[in-house]
């Protein structure tokens, strides 16, 4: 275990992304994308778009900064049209056509985690922007991605019966950032499970209530 971990990176996101599309892909043929994505209200595929939802939300919201003099809203999301397909659905303004299979629907979510992947690099590390959870700077945003990502494909997994367990440094990178209140533990992964109410951690009850700390911490 790494004492002091540095906060994660555009790369760490970028290799989570690959590493999430390829475990989608190895679904069987005939998986059921409507099925539950895990313990979650949506399916499968209102899973996928949420994710790909999400990322591009983020990159949005540090977008107005690569543009010099503009800046990005400190006090709401950036003011797109977002609608529920069904009661319950997610809210989002990204969603792919209904008739480009789930090849399609991969594809909006690595062009949706291209985006941010390619804004966070570039943004100035000042930047700072919305989120409910905190006034976030890149690295935030990008950690908050990778909260996103991590999580939900364990949500996808758990509902399409696939295999997913990312690297441990990626989720130690994540803790260090956001979760200022989790214990430090030499198991990452279950401990980013538990600190986001999806599993248990030996020694503490398991949450129904939690949050992140988008703000930067120095």
């Amino acid at each position: 275990m790494i004492d002091s971990p540095d906060y994660p990176t555009a790369d760490d996101l970028a290799l989570a992304l690959r590493l999430a599309v390829d475990t989608l892909r190895g679904a069987p043929a005939d998986a059921d994308w409507s099925r539950p994505a895990g313990t979650l209200g949506w399916s499968c595929r209102e899973t996928v778009e949420h994710l790909a939802d999400d990322l591009l939300a983020y990159a949005a919201q540090l977008g107005p900064a690569l543009l010099g003099p503009a800046r990005p809203p400190r006090d709401r999301y950036v003011p797109f049209v977002a609608t529920r397909r069904a009661p319950g659905a997610p809210n989002n303004f990204v969603r792919a056509a209904p008739d480009s299979g789930v090849e399609g629907l991969l594809e909006v979510l690595e062009a949706s985690g291209g985006l941010m992947v390619a804004v966070a690099r570039v943004a100035p590390p000042e930047t700072r922007a919305y989120h409910p959870w905190g006034l976030a700077d890149p690295t935030g945003f990008v950690a908050m991605s990778l909260v996103e990502t991590l999580v939900h494909l364990h949500d996808l997994a758990t509902g399409l019966g696939l295999p997913w367990t990312p690297p441990a440094d990626l989720c130690e990178r994540t803790l260090a950032r956001l979760f200022p209140d989790v214990p430090v533990t030499d198991a990452p992964w279950p401990t980013l499970l538990w600190a986001t109410g999806r599993g248990p951690l030996p020694g503490h009850p398991r949450r129904t209530d939690w949050r992140w700390y988008a703000d930067p911490r120095e």
